[in-house]
């Protein structure tokens, strides 16, 4: 069944609504620091032996950085400025063979390195999997495939820069101290002082480099959305609301930039401070220390140290640090179970019936959650004198949500947040809203298929888990098993179902002429041999046919046309059943005009009204309504955009329309299905 649970932008199932609409790209949920940090300090020392061993073969690296500098410095002071050239290139070959040493040293680190790394990686697949397989988690593939490779090679490239400074700056400074104190007197304050402006800098420069990066996939998302619907948004005339919506995203991204732009100015004077100062302050006191007795051979190793080692360390710990340690901080935090308390709400502000309206019950409850997340309950209820304890509820909702929160994954934005909503017995309600927004989890939420976060959901006052058999939901992609077709429809009964009952049900729901066609209920079926509107019509019959007494109509008339879909609808509005309730998640401008209430999904703006009162005072359901009427009309004049693919005159239907195909595009009877050339939605 695709729905937000298989990716949570709903951009994996087809839709009639323009890709304009789909939700807005949310910040990813807050997170603890220091708790992440906690985390990693744990990792650290419970791999002590690792961590000794890569120390123990950087040294090697030390030794190399100390010769490198002293080496040169011999060369001169004893070899080649008193003219013994022997002792010079014997120095040299010892700078050399440290140059040899370091490298062999070098590639151990790269064996301690990967010891290190690959436990990080194992431990973070394991959650990622173990999140995918237990919480439903969509994002759980990319995940693993790029977020978890992404944290591995970036884990790994801050160790070894931060290895490689500190032991960097160990030998030279040692090194300087060896050839005279004076040239460690000279170079290692600004070196000092640029890794403290650096370090000071780090945690600030992060959150914004995180900040850039999270408004960059921000409108990143949002351009790879609207560019693929440019004709539809100026067939739609919303060309201005995308504009101005992706304009706030680029201001965003603009604003982050410059905030980052501006803590990067201090990251380039810490480089300049720490390791291009010091050069500049060893020639500038050169004639000083060459009077204090600093040899010239001296100078030039304290040149070597600065500009072969210092320097090049120091940038590599900027740079690297300072970009991919906040690429890192952002990857372990979506990986990373989020706190408690870190979920920024996707919330709904459901709107009252208003009281003088009696299309609902009264005892309508629907909540209205402010952005802090405290929901206040609205209600419509039965006059009742004050102070007086209310009386047991004799007539409880068909359903109710109370707080429910709920999030694909702990690392997840909530898609519902703190949505408190009851559903009175023989209400009939049409779900409306962008792709994507969370109607098709809500429906799997009140079906028992998903269980929130947080808070309750009951039906006919019973846990939602006790209820299976009070419950129906047709999903959109309908299924049909091989057998007859009386299995098929008689398949949620306890015990079989009366011939008549089921000609009456095929008959109330639109599936006569089809089981006329297949030759009665005895007849045996191919699931293959049905189009996606046949199949759709026997699962619609299947739930008809059921005692439960809510119904879950999730799509699931997205291949009937509209004469059908109308004669289902009605149908399942006038069974006969105690308490029967009606939920239906449209997609035709049609199924909401029938509904007592149309409740629009849009995050922060949901509202909950009639028709007419949503048009005006909703902007987002003009919209849909927008995009569903001005639509081309197909050569039958549909404007619903969907033509005959599965009506009351299946059998005689000479051509059937693909409901989501190109406009007038259409196939022979018997193409519709699974794996056929316009992708059979089957």
């Amino acid at each position: 069944m695709p729905n937000e649970g298989n990716r949570v932008d709903g951009r994996n199932a087809p839709r009639r609504r323009p890709r304009f609409l789909h939700r807005r790209p949310q910040q990813p949920p807050p997170h603890d620091t220091t708790a992440l940090s906690r985390r990693g300090l744990r990792f650290l020392r419970a791999r002590r032996p690792v961590l000794v061993r890569l120390a123990a073969w950087s040294v090697l690296e030390t030794g190399q950085t100390f010769l490198v500098g002293y080496g040169l410095a011999r060369a001169l002071d004893a070899g080649f400025l008193v003219g013994r050239g022997g002792v010079g290139l014997a120095w040299l070959g010892v700078a050399g063979v440290g140059v040899v040493v370091g490298a062999f040293g070098t590639g151990r680190v790269y064996r301690g390195v990967a010891d290190l790394v690959e436990p990080l990686r194992d431990l973070l697949v394991a959650r990622v999997v173990a999140r995918g397989v237990r919480k439903a988690d969509g994002g759980a593939l990319s995940s693993l495939t790029q977020q978890v490779e992404l944290a591995r090679d970036t884990f790994a490239g801050l160790v070894m820069v931060s290895r490689s400074f500190v032991f960097t700056a160990v030998g030279a400074l040692a090194g300087l101290f060896s050839l005279d104190p004076l040239l460690l007197l000279v170079v290692a304050p600004p070196l000092v002082a640029g890794v403290c402006l650096f370090t000071a800098t780090l945690r600030p420069l992060a959150r914004r480099q995180e900040t850039f990066l999270l408004a960059d996939e921000a409108l990143a998302d949002r351009l790879g959305t609207v560019c693929p619907g440019l004709r539809d948004i100026t067939a739609a005339g919303a060309g201005e609301r995308v504009a101005v919506d992706t304009g706030h995203l680029v201001d965003a991204e603009l604003r982050a930039a410059r905030a980052l732009a501006r803590w990067g100015v201090l990251r380039v004077a810490a480089l300049a401070i720490g390791g291009q100062l010091p050069i500049v302050l060893l020639l500038a006191t050169a004639p000083w220390l060459l009077g204090h007795g600093v040899t010239p051979g001296a100078l030039v190793g304290a040149l070597a140290y600065v500009t072969q080692s210092l320097l090049p360390a120091l940038q590599n710990l900027v740079h690297g640090l300072g970009t991919s340690g906040s690429r890192l901080a952002v990857v372990l935090r979506r990986l990373a179970p989020p706190s408690p308390s870190g979920s920024p709400p996707t919330v709904l502000h459901l709107a009252a019936p208003p009281p003088d309206d009696p299309a609902l019950p009264r005892g309508t409850r629907l909540a209205v959650v402010d952005t802090g997340g405290t929901p206040t309950t609205v209600t419509h209820p039965a006059s009742q004198p004050a102070g007086e304890p209310a009386p047991p509820d004799t007539n409880p909702p068909a359903l109710s949500l109370t707080s429910v929160t709920f999030a694909y994954g702990p690392a997840s934005a909530p898609v519902l947040r703190d949505l408190t909503l009851a559903l009175p017995q023989g209400a009939h309600l049409a779900v409306v809203g962008p792709s994507g927004i969370g109607k098709s989890t809500l429906t799997a939420l009140a079906a028992g298929l998903l269980k929130p976060g947080h808070g309750t959901i009951r039906m006919y006052g019973r846990p939602v888990s006790e209820t299976v058999a009070q419950r129906v939901l047709i999903p959109q992609e309908a299924y049909v098993f091989s057998g007859t077709l009386a299995d098929n429809l008689s398949h949620l009964r306890p015990d079989p179902v009366p011939e008549a009952e089921l000609l009456a049900a095929a008959e109330a729901v639109g599936l006569a002429p089809l089981l006329e066609t297949l030759g009665g209920p005895d007849s045996p079926v191919d699931p293959a041999a049905l189009s996606a509107g046949e199949r759709q019509l026997i699962a619609l019959t299947r739930a008809y046919l059921s005692h439960a007494p809510l119904a879950l109509l999730d799509e699931a008339t997205c291949h009937l046309d509209p004469e059908a879909e109308e004669r289902a609808e009605r149908a399942f509005a006038r069974r006969e059943r105690s308490g029967a309730a009606l939920v239906v998640v449209a997609h035709r401008i049609s199924s909401a005009r029938r509904a007592h209430r149309v409740l629009v999904m849009d995050g922060q703006d949901t509202a909950l009204g009639t028709h007419g009162d949503l048009l005006r005072r909703s902007p987002l359901y003009r919209e849909l309504v927008g995009s569903w009427s001005s639509e081309p009309a197909l050569a039958l004049g549909d404007t619903d955009r969907v033509d005959a693919v599965a009506g009351s005159g299946l059998a005689g239907d000479g051509r059937h329309v693909v409901a989501h195909g190109p406009v007038g595009q259409v196939q022979a009877p018997g193409d519709l299905r699974d794996g056929g050339p316009l992708g059979g939605q089957g």
